[in-house]
């Protein structure tokens, strides 16, 4: 019998609890999902390797990014229950790995897994403010996510300032250019900022083929550029234009962008389709497991046990059978259920709907019925 073995259950837990404390003193994010409010991130990350060192201005006054804790909350339950949610070392191991080398984090798994969910967790433990969100489709381009140009729009402000001149001598005063112009999800992450912002471009196998290469030279220089403000820069050397953050605004100098603190790059794939191997190559790689019943519970916890009355109409016995069946029916074939379905049985469970008779079963297997099934 082994040391750890002869030790009762609680000494055993705070030893393997020191073990990997020990082994874990580099992290900088723990999964936890308590936020770090004494130190700021730029206190406790080391600086970025020589070759992902970026040097882009000018830099904002206030590096405050803006809050959205009305979405943190619905993607990731409330705040005292956050901390239930247990992350995994390897898990760890590489989140941590991309935030010291400033490289993207490309994360697979099965629909439910919580990749998406990882980048609101970083966001909301580490203080970097509101999740830059890109969702893709089979329409996304580079061009899209950079950001927008309202020709058209600058076009009929210019026609209706000179119909309005009226016995005027000189027309109104022309619209800066920068009215017409909004930065999109990727382009602002790209702001030069002393604190980065993090990024979930969510699910990339749903692009087109060229997208992903079409990543690899931002990716790589941290810069890009806006034709539109070049072209005019020997008179309007500075442009102030619209960002993807509602009502917040950003200088461009000299039509372009060039980050200062690469951004947090979280990309969620799948595994619908391969990615070609230079993008794979700028790219550090997680396969996010499927939730164990300990993991399920605790999500259930932070979603759910909010209230005290959630708590009663949720007990324990109610919330371990549903776990369980849960578990089993996803194992029971090829196609994880996603674990939002777990959270719609258990909601019910607390909206009065449970009375464990057959029309309680009968709901749970049309929630739970597989994607893959006929209907």
């Amino acid at each position: 019998m082994t040391e750890s073995e002869r030790l009762d259950g609680g000494e055993a837990a705070q030893v393997r609890d020191a073990s990997r404390l020990a082994s874990s003193d580099w992290w900088v994010y723990r999964g936890t999902g308590r936020p770090i409010h004494d130190l700021g991130l730029t206190d406790i990350l080391p600086p970025p390797p020589p070759w992902r060192d970026f040097d882009g201005g000018p830099l904002p006054d206030s590096d405050d990014p803006p809050r959205d804790d009305r979405d943190v909350a619905r993607r990731l339950g409330s705040e005292h229950s956050q901390s239930a949610q247990r992350t995994g070392p390897a898990e760890l191991d590489m989140i941590n790995a991309a935030l010291y080398l400033r490289r993207p984090l490309l994360v697979t798994g099965r629909p439910g897994t919580g990749k998406s969910t990882l980048a609101y967790r970083l966001a909301a433990e580490l203080q970097l403010g509101r999740v830059l969100r890109w969702p893709i489709t089979s329409r996304t381009t580079l061009d899209s996510g950079l950001y927008h140009y309202d020709a058209i729009g600058r076009i009929q402000a210019a026609s209706a300032r000179f119909a309005t001149q009226g016995e005027r001598t000189s027309p109104a005063p022309e619209p800066p250019i920068g009215e017409f112009l909004r930065l999109g999800v990727l382009g602002t992450a790209f702001l030069p900022r002393r604190v980065p912002r993090v990024l979930l471009i969510d699910e990339l196998d749903k692009s087109e083929a060229d997208l992903p290469n079409d990543l690899l030279s931002i990716f790589e220089d941290g810069e890009f550029r806006v034709p539109e403000l070049e072209r005019i820069r020997s008179h309007t050397p500075e442009a102030t234009v619209f960002t993807d953050d509602p009502g917040e605004k950003a200088p461009v100098v000299g039509g372009q962008i060039r980050c200062n603190a690469f951004p947090i790059v979280i990309i969620t794939s799948n595994g619908e389709r391969e990615f070609p191997p230079a993008f794979l190559r700028r790219c550090l790689q997680l396969e996010m497991p499927d939730p164990d019943p300990e993991q399920l519970a605790a999500m259930v916890v932070a979603h759910l046990h909010d209230s005290e009355e959630n708590r009663h109409k949720l007990g324990a016995g109610l919330q371990n059978e549903l776990i369980e069946q849960f578990v089993r029916r996803s194992a029971s074939g090829d196609d994880r259920l996603p674990s939002g379905k777990l959270l719609d049985a258990m909601y019910l469970a607390t909206s009065g709907a449970y009375r464990g008779d057959v029309t309680w079963e009968r709901l749970v297997d049309a929630l739970w019925r597989r994607l893959s099934a006929v209907q």
